[in-house]
């Protein structure tokens, strides 16, 4: 570990206190060593001048290490960090404007560090999931180009299926860009839940009737009341429920069983889905909300699953100013809470009312 160089001015709360205090003590000491010159060691005053310029300057040296150091690192930090290595960090012990802007600095520079690795990981994870769909489908079509196999309606669903995998991953990636550089404006509104919910389980279903996938896992919905409002984008809150569905349903067991249930608490509306999969450990709980995470990643790779779905859920419900997060369910499986604002219940428009003749 590098050594922190001693810097006498650290404790000095700002430059304008460090700079009065360099100028008193370069001229309380010109002033001490040049009386000490001419009256006890009885020099001439000009050598007794030229002593106390030599001194001064080696105390203002000495008193002003911390206040150009930290400027110094930084810019030989920037230097670094445009050739790519955000590992740059500057020592920041003073308590002074400076000592503050290198702190700043350090964390920027551990933000760029994270940013840099999550780039280079979506790269590395775009890759291979792009990579294993159209390697499955140039796989299919050179045996058909080759008549190794013919155009049966199995082959042709294969390829169907892989199709679907990469349209999947291509809109979940421009959605996850879009939510990220804040480009999705949300219609909030109040509109009632139940709606929502039905239409996202029953298009879910549909989509693995068609995929003929897990078509023997059974999904239920249950809404308190049938009347209950949220406050929100009720197409964004489907795309949240259709997401967490499809990812209860992928971990289900055959024959298993969904929940997607609804219900008020205060001025929240929480929404829970769930399954009777393996659950998410603990230790997983908040990795799951990464991109192209995968708690069990061979089983969602094989599935069809990117890894995208919760991070893209996580993002919709954070820009409602909602909550999302894991619980574990007895005896096993996993309970996806999803909160949202509560919105007040719409109110039918009266009749109008007939004029007299």
């Amino acid at each position: 570990m590098r050594r922190v160089p001693e810097r006498p001015l650290d404790p000095l709360p700002s430059i304008k206190v460090k700079l009065g205090a360099l100028i008193g003590g370069a001229v309380s000491i010109t002033v001490l060593v040049f009386w000490v010159g001419v009256r006890i060691l009885g020099l001439w005053p000009s050598a007794a001048g030229a002593v106390a310029a030599l001194v001064a300057l080696g105390c203002v040296r000495f008193l002003a290490r911390g206040l150009t150091t930290p400027l110094r690192e930084m810019a030989a930090a920037v230097q670094a960090m445009a050739q790519g290595d955000y590992t740059q960090r500057v020592t920041a012990t003073s308590r002074d404007e400076v000592g503050r802007l290198a702190r700043a600095f350090n964390q920027m520079a551990a933000e760029l560090a994270e940013t840099d690795r999550l780039r280079r990981d979506l790269v590395a994870n775009v890759s291979h999931e792009l990579r294993t769909p159209l390697a499955g489908l140039q796989a299919t079509l050179e045996n058909l180009v080759d008549g190794v196999s013919e155009p049966d309606p199995d082959t042709l669903r294969t390829m169907l299926t892989q199709v679907q995998r990469l349209g999947r991953l291509v809109t979940q990636l421009l959605d996850l860009s879009r939510l990220e550089a804040g480009t999705v404006p949300l219609e909030r509104r109040p509109f009632t839940l139940a709606p929502v919910l039905e239409t996202a389980v029953r298009e879910q279903t549909a989509a693995r009737e068609a995929a003929a996938t897990h078509g023997d896992v059974r999904v239920d919905v249950a809404v308190d009341d049938e009347t209950l409002t949220a406050d929100g984008d009720p197409e964004r809150v489907h795309q949240v429920v259709a997401n967490l569905v499809e990812n209860a349903v992928r971990h289900s067991p055959a024959g298993g069983r969904v929940e997607v249930r609804a219900h008020g608490e205060g001025d929240r509306v929480v929404i829970e889905v769930l399954d009777d999969g393996p659950g998410i450990p603990p230790e997983d709980a908040e990795r799951v909300f990464e991109r192209f995470y995968r708690a069990d990643a061979a089983r969602a790779a094989a599935d069809g699953g990117a890894g995208l779905g919760l991070a893209i859920a996580r993002w919709i419900v954070d820009l409602h100013g909602g909550d999302i997060h894991p619980e574990r369910r007895e005896p096993h499986g996993c309970r996806m809470v999803v909160t949202l604002p509560r919105g007040r219940p719409q109110r039918r428009s009266p009749e109008p009312q007939g004029v007299p003749a």
